[in-house]
């Protein structure tokens, strides 16, 4: 809506239910590389929609400035809006959302798109992170990864490496402890580790790497559904009830 404030024309955030054609349903929010981006790092926003061709808007929840407005382009049949972002800094971990609007109606706005929260690591000093009872351990046994810091971190959270691709959630709990329970061949990988405190976006750089290596046997099936042992993780694929020995 519109609202006169002496003399001055005010466009005021409207949510409009979705029309018959969709004009104001949500568009969506997406981050690239990734919504984990180290401290110096740059990250895009990326607002997107197969139905706005206005403008799409980018607000931060709790940030003072005014939205980012950007005119989209179509892309592979939607319309979308690259938003840059960096060199990142501690002000720009938070949460984020985009709307859209038409070039009909530039002051009635979408509903919002699923909120985005964009991670900044780097900004306090790496944790440690171990392994109990070690990082070699035989499969079927307990085994808890644990992060600690001489920092009073109140969350922590732990990723697994995958190649070259930076962590794209941070899942975050408040026990510097993850148990990983009995573990199999599944669980062997690179491990790292972040810590943080509440109410904030702002984690410390990742740990150092810890490698988790699973040995012995491992569980394989036969043709009757009963339950054999193998040699080494990786000594049998299971296809339904049927296993297939690998040469």
């Amino acid at each position: 809506g519109l609202i006169w404030v002496c003399g001055l024309r005010i466009a005021t955030l409207t949510h409009l239910p979705p029309s018959p054609s969709g004009a104001y349903s949500a568009p969506s929010l997406s981050a690239h590389p990734g919504p984990v981006v180290a401290s110096g790092g740059n990250v895009s926003l990326w607002c997107s929609s197969e139905v706005t061709s206005g403008t799409f808007h980018l607000l931060k929840e709790g940030g003072a400035n005014s939205s980012q407005q950007m005119e989209p382009r179509i892309h592979h049949g939607r319309w979308q809006a690259l938003f840059p972002v960096g060199p990142v800094n501690t002000s720009h971990g938070g949460t984020y959302r985009c709307y859209g609007s038409p070039s009909s109606y530039p002051y009635a706005w979408s509903q919002p798109s699923d909120p985005l929260h964009l991670e900044v690591t780097g900004v306090y000093r790496e944790p440690s992170l171990s392994a109990q009872p070690g990082s070699l351990v035989l499969s079927g046994d307990n085994l808890t990864l644990q992060c600690r810091s001489e920092a009073d971190f109140d969350r922590f959270a732990l990723t697994r490496d995958e190649g070259l691709t930076p962590p794209q959630h941070l899942h975050e709990q408040h026990s510097p402890d993850f148990p990983l329970g009995h573990v199999s061949h599944t669980h062997g990988g690179q491990y790292r580790c972040y810590g943080g405190y509440n109410l904030s976006h702002v984690w410390s750089a990742p740990s150092a790497p810890l490698d988790i290596l699973i040995a012995g046997e491992s569980p394989m099936v036969t043709p009757g559904g009963h339950r054999v042992q193998g040699e080494g993780p990786g000594a049998g694929t299971e296809m339904g009830p049927w296993s297939v020995e690998m040469e």
